[in-house]
């Protein structure tokens, strides 16, 4: 439907987007967010610098990667040093809070709107900030889940109790070989709940999610959307991005709005429609909420 020539980088000066985008979201009946991982490391989970340093820099000195994506990929000499970097790995971006309240300043600025959010980020950020999980769809899995490596069915388990013990009881890059784990059905190893290949579960959490997600897209059809996307590069453009662009397209009433410190565009058949900050996230949600509460203090005065 869009060309890659037909793409605009800009949509004007930083206030008046953000004008835009302020009255965008007040006006709509309906906000549709997609998250992508910028919107988690502007909250604080970097994984790179002193925050993987501080956490793994026996394997950085062993095996000379230097941030955690990478380690990620790692081919470790054993699945017990393998599950010792992956346990640390999981608690640091699954089972610990973010540094920033970037995702609690995005649900204060939801208050009241009906919303739902999708999102490929797999690190539980939106349900440990408060947002109701019924209104969430993470389409990529979930860093506190397991499932089959092989797989043998369409199951997942929630691995909290088992990766805080490799954690505690780990020693010189290792866990103990009876923490590793294993599926209760068929005795394979088991692995993480990323989608990384064809062998991906898709659980029965994962089809309510995504029936709860299309229902609401059938619901509010028409309606004015705002399709505000957060953090969304081109890795995976075919899950948000683009089906946002397509679904404004569809709509006169919709808007598009994308805030990324780096990659802002929109294709030239929706420029109307399009909002774009090349910006840090972070700062534009305290930046809409400060003003926010600025309007409601001066509201208040004048009532008096």
């Amino acid at each position: 439907m869009f060309t890659r020539t037909s793409i605009s980088q800009s949509t004007g000066k930083s206030s008046d987007s953000l004008k835009r985008l302020r009255e965008a979201l007040e006006r709509a009946d309906a906000v549709v967010v997609g998250a992508g991982a910028g919107l988690s490391s502007a909250a604080g989970f970097v994984y790179s610098g002193e925050r993987f340093q501080s956490n793994f820099a026996d394997f950085e000195k062993k095996y000379g990667f230097h941030d955690m994506y990478s380690g990620g990929f790692y081919p470790f000499e054993s699945p017990e040093e393998r599950w010792a970097y992956w346990s640390r790995f999981i608690y640091l971006n699954r089972y610990c809070d973010p540094p920033k309240s970037t995702y609690q300043n995005l649900l204060a600025l939801l208050q009241g709107k009906d919303y739902f959010v999708l999102t490929t980020n797999v690190d539980h950020c939106f349900q440990k900030a408060g947002f109701d999980k019924n209104r969430l769809f993470y389409t990529q899995g979930d860093y506190g889940l397991f499932q089959c490596s092989a797989p043998c069915r369409q199951e997942t388990f929630d691995n909290e109790e088992v990766v805080r013990r490799m954690l505690a009881e780990q020693k010189d890059m290792r866990v103990p070989t009876e923490l590793l784990p294993v599926c209760p059905h068929c005795g394979r190893p088991l692995t993480t709940n990323l989608r990384s290949d064809d062998k991906f579960v898709e659980d029965e959490g994962w089809h309510r999610a995504a029936e709860r997600y299309e229902n609401f897209l059938r619901t509010r059809e028409g309606q004015r959307i705002l399709f505000l996307e957060l953090g969304v590069g081109y890795n995976t453009p075919i899950i948000i991005k683009f089906p946002f662009w397509q679904m404004t397209a569809a709509n006169p009433e919709a808007v598009y709005a994308c805030i990324n410190a780096t990659e802002t565009a929109f294709p030239w058949e929706i420029r109307r429609q399009s909002i774009c900050l090349s910006e840090d996230i972070d700062a534009v949600l305290k930046r809409l909420l400060d003003d926010g509460e600025e309007r409601d203090i001066q509201a208040a005065k004048t009532e008096e």
